[in-house]
């Protein structure tokens, strides 16, 4: 057993997109889109996909990674304003080990070249189970995932 800790850290990730916002929000809106992109590494599977976007709804993704680890995202939505803004809080667990829980604001910002992304995550990482940069690159490879499912949608 690892000995209680928790560290705190923030990040921000801003990317710029060659898409309309309305487009670049709505992939976060359904489950249906966001399965086009929101999914685990090479080799993943999922098996629990839940949605409800709404304020006060939740959000839960579980997949199993090919050592046999699940993953367990479990969210709860805040605020929404539409093409704007998203606030949730999410749990990330490993297997039945609660490695995080983070705050997270998604800003939708319209620019001259389409959508500007700004993603800031305020986490708690407890244990030493994850940590901000091992979170915040994994983050990094879902919004590529996201211009990817842009670009096929398009």
């Amino acid at each position: 057993m690892t000995k209680p800790s928790t560290v705190h850290d923030t990040f921000v990730i801003n990317r710029t997109f060659a898409f309309k916002r309305e487009f670049v929000y709505a992939a976060w809106t359904s489950a249906e889109a966001k399965a086009q992109w929101f999914v685990g590494p090479s080799g993943w599977e999922e098996q629990l996909r839940e949605l409800d976007f709404r304020v006060g709804g939740r959000e839960r993704l579980k997949g199993r990674r090919p050592n046999g680890a699940t993953s367990l995202f479990d969210a709860r939505y805040y605020e929404i304003v539409p093409n704007e803004r998203i606030v949730y809080v999410y749990e990330m667990h490993t297997n039945d080990t609660r490695a995080s829980i983070s705050l997270v604001t998604i800003e939708f910002k319209e620019r001259k070249e389409g959508t500007g992304l700004i993603i800031t995550e305020q986490g708690v990482f407890l244990d030493g189970h994850d940590d901000a940069r091992a979170r915040e690159h994994g983050t990094q490879v879902l919004i590529d995932q996201l211009e990817q499912a842009l670009r096929r949608r398009s």
